[in-house]
């Protein structure tokens, strides 16, 4: 048998390929940026022409760079950022509009209507999910409404619809050659059109925002033995590689740190903050505001579930920082500009720069620095940003302890903001609870890789995985609890100040 696993990771800000051998650990990867774009204030985009490009760079690159050919590798995983829609032509392989990422606003309105018209607990009971900006349903509904030939196109079945997991998968099998159109029932439950129970898309669901069935992809296992489909000549490889799994980004990352037991969970740092709890079978109904999605489904195994706590804006607060604000030139320089103050300084910094998401789900919250005074400087507030991380995260853990009755005993952790050993502290702090990073904190892509694996026997269990997991670095809480508590009460203070900014129809 081959000797490594691939596994591309499609983020929100980059495209990662990383080879991983039998013992979980990193043989090579290559990563390359691609263009935030932003046409108008709430409107995020990205061109899936240039995600499909830098997909076939860094697989290109890594394989090159060590040497390694399709034939090395055993099988090849995909993960991927959740909710971002792409729309194409099957024949021309052309994106009718640029992708309309998870964080984008402008389907407020929708999302609105839907309450309104008492469709708002159909969506919740059937989907997990509370109609929202965030999900792909409304982003398809957009796009079919707003971009001439796009409905048509769809009712004629020329006009199809994936997140990037589903572009890619297309892309690499083919595309207008036969490409397959497939996801997993993890990218599928982030849509809104996905029963939760059947793991197949809801005609009910699918009237409430006027899509043609046949828009949308298969639903397969996260780790299918069956393969999704083999890459082809004229892609990123010279040779077949079987492509066998596919989890939307949190997801494999729960995969990725063995969170295989109900009850386990870990929180990911990367553009915003997502933290999932392990339900097993149980499809657990969220009360406190937060999310309930498909874990993962390997083969022909039941699913698995979780409750997941989605923060919009974490990690892209600091590129908010480095980019907009330019007090520091680099993401690493935050900690070292919040290291120069022993607290915020009274000051909070609440980034709610695309309204708020769990648990509160308000799209008419803005990001809000309050606190200030002529003491405070931008110390302060990178301070102040790494903390609006941990506390967003609490609020998350608090509503997760809600739901479950079962109080968080240790965070794992992972994704790159846990390079920022401040702000690990500061979560230890903030919780109350001990924050493990593993030695392996790239768990997305390896997540992937380990549904790829399972499928072909490259791993033989998941009791095989958990041995693989080693931890790298533990921090413990500092503060006192009347220190914790107080500066939590302040932060919520401070959520509310950014309520009802926006006039939402």
């Amino acid at each position: 048998m081959a000797d490594f696993v691939g596994a591309v990771d499609q983020g929100t800000t980059s495209t990662r390929f990383m080879i991983f051998d039998h013992g979980g650990n990193e043989v090579g990867r290559h990563q390359l940026e691609h263009q935030q774009i932003m046409p108008r204030a709430g409107w995020v985009e990205h061109n899936p022409l240039e995600i499909w490009e830098r997909t076939q760079t860094v697989i290109q690159t890594a394989m090159n760079e060590h040497g390694l050919a399709g034939s090395d590798l055993a099988a090849l995983g995909i993960t991927n950022q959740r909710e971002t829609t792409v729309v194409w032509n099957r024949r021309t392989g052309r994106p009718y509009h640029n992708a309309i990422v998870w964080q984008d606003t402008r389907t407020d309105r929708i999302a609105s209507a839907l309450e309104r018209e008492g469709k708002g607990d159909v969506i919740r009971r059937r989907a997990g999910l509370p109609p929202a900006t965030y999900f792909s349903a409304g982003k398809i509904q957009w796009i079919l409404e707003n971009v001439d030939g796009v409905r048509e196109a769809a009712e004629r079945g020329e006009a199809v619809f994936g997140n990037t997991d589903t572009w890619l998968l297309w892309n690499l099998t083919g595309g207008t050659e036969g490409g397959v159109h497939v996801t997993d029932p993890t990218n599928a439950s982030r849509t809104m059109l996905m029963n939760l129970e059947t793991l197949d898309w809801d005609d009910e669901l699918l009237s409430f925002f006027g899509i043609p069935r046949a828009m949308l992809p298969e639903i397969r296992p996260s780790s299918d033995p069956r393969s999704y489909g083999s890459t082809v000549p004229h892609g990123p490889f010279t040779g077949p590689v079987r492509i066998t799994g596919d989890l939307g980004d949190q997801q494999a990352a729960t995969v990725g740190q063995v969170c295989f037991a109900p009850g386990e969970a870990k929180n990911t740092y990367g553009t915003g903050n997502f933290l999932l709890l392990n339900t097993g079978t149980d499809i657990v109904r969220s009360k406190a505001g937060l999310l309930t999605t498909v874990c993962y489904q390997f083969g022909d195994d039941a699913p698995v579930y979780a409750l997941e706590g989605s923060i919009a804006v974490t990690g892209s607060a600091v590129q908010w920082l480095r980019d907009q604000l330019k007090i520091i030139s680099t993401a690493a320089q935050s900690e070292i500009l919040a290291r120069q103050v022993e607290d915020s300084g009274g000051v909070y910094f609440v980034p709610a720069f695309s309204g708020l998401f769990a648990p509160y789900w308000r799209s008419d919250a803005r990001g809000a620095i309050v606190g200030l005074s002529r003491f405070n400087t931008d110390a302060h507030i990178a301070r102040a940003t790494l903390e609006a991380i941990c506390y967003q995260s609490r609020d998350v853990a608090e509503a997760m302890e809600q739901d479950c009755g079962v109080p968080l005993e240790c965070l794992k952790v992972d994704g790159g903001v846990t390079v920022n050993d401040l702000c690990m502290q500061l979560q230890a702090d903030i919780l109350g609870v001990p924050v493990s990073r593993p030695v392996v904190a790239e768990t997305t892509a390896l997540g992937a890789a380990y549904a790829a694996g399972l499928a072909v026997g490259f791993w033989k269990s998941t009791d095989e995985l958990r041995e693989n997991w080693n931890e790298s670095r533990r921090w413990q809480p500092t503060w006192s609890p009347e220190q914790r508590e107080t500066g939590y009460a302040r932060w919520k203070k401070a959520v509310g100040r950014t309520l009802d900014w926006v006039d939402v129809d």
